[in-house]
């Protein structure tokens, strides 16, 4: 069987990672970025053609099979539908785009041309989170009546200062996007839809720095009847914290957390236990910082599991989907 053709757009931090396990798994045939340096530098480290303009890149490689989109968050929608009408697949890093909108197009436009739209959720993946979901699903903690999801990391001056779209509102969007939408995935994937949020939000160390929040705390009404609360923040002194999700049902309490929920802390189940977990992947490292873990070699497995041997999509468009719906509800209704 041949090995599918992928090319990157957008050559930042994050497409790096991309580009190893496509290598490792598949053929990087190009990439692009507006930034000619990146886009050079990304291409002969990784021995394939390299562009500037995106038109160019799709008009001109004709073999591709698969785009990564690894773009800032505001153009997510504009590239992937133009990927997706060039007739390749799409892997959209996340958050999916900015608006349910944009996300919907994005859907249409995956329907119409035929083509498979993945999300990249890679957290889905880490072994205690696997486990939880699993236990969820198998009700062994009976009625979820309450969930906590706190997100205490650090952004500081540089990380903003550094980049030509973080901490803008138009390519950023805020941070619940570009920090926490993890989080904000695995709450629906966990716990289904939210129908109510009553969100704080406030910048209180960034002020010159970002054009949105550094702190929320969000109180969340579930369509299931749970309640829930995110507190996050990117203020944590130094260096990322901590990154939990504790749920308390009538059979039990299980807390996800370390820094980037990669640590089974706490469990206490009736009749169960969770166990003989295998370890979780590092951290994305970033040099000056680290995010959520990575687990992106499993995204590209599945998306060519998906493509060569007829497998199942582990985040869709639709998921994606869900993970604005809600960022956006919490924005639209802060306080």
């Amino acid at each position: 069987m041949s090995k599918l053709n992928f090319a990157i757009i957008g050559c930042g931090r994050i497409a790096e990672r991309h580009a190893k396990h496509i290598q490792s798994m598949a053929n990087l045939v190009a990439v692009c970025d507006i930034k000619p340096d990146k886009a050079k530098t990304l291409g002969e480290n990784f021995g394939c053609n390299y562009y500037t303009d995106i038109d160019q890149l799709l008009t001109n490689e004709n073999n591709l099979d698969v785009v990564s989109i690894c773009t800032p968050n505001g153009l997510h929608a504009e590239h992937s539908i133009k990927a997706l009408k060039s007739g390749n697949h799409v892997l959209c890093e996340k958050p999916m785009a900015l608006t349910v909108k944009d996300c919907g197009n994005m859907i249409i436009e995956s329907e119409k041309s035929n083509k498979k739209l993945f999300i990249v959720k890679q957290n889905r993946y880490n072994p205690p989170v696997k486990a939880l979901k699993k236990i969820i699903d198998e009700q062994r903690l009976g009625k979820i009546a309450n969930v906590q999801v706190n997100c205490f990391w650090n952004r500081n001056e540089n990380y903003y200062k550094e980049s030509d779209w973080k901490g803008k509102k138009s390519l950023d969007g805020g941070t619940l996007f570009t920090q926490f939408s993890h989080f904000i995935d695995l709450l629906y994937w966990l716990f289904g839809d939210v129908k109510n949020v009553y969100p704080i939000l406030r910048n209180e160390l960034h002020n010159e720095l970002i054009e949105f929040e550094d702190s929320g705390v969000v109180a969340l009404e579930f369509d299931n009847g749970a309640i829930g609360t995110i507190n996050y923040n990117v203020n944590s002194f130094k260096k990322n914290m901590e990154g939990s999700i504790t749920v308390f049902g009538e059979k039990g309490t299980v807390k996800v957390g370390g820094q980037y929920l990669n640590v089974l802390e706490y469990q206490c189940i009736d009749g169960y236990e969770i166990s003989e977990l295998p370890l979780s992947n590092p951290a994305n490292d970033y040099g000056a910082y680290q995010g959520s873990m990575s687990n992106h070699d499993k995204v590209y497995e599945n998306v060519i599991e998906v493509l060569t041997m007829n497998g199942s999509v582990t985040a869709s468009g639709y998921e994606g989907l869900k993970t604005v719906e809600i960022i956006e509800k919490i924005y639209k209704n802060a306080l």
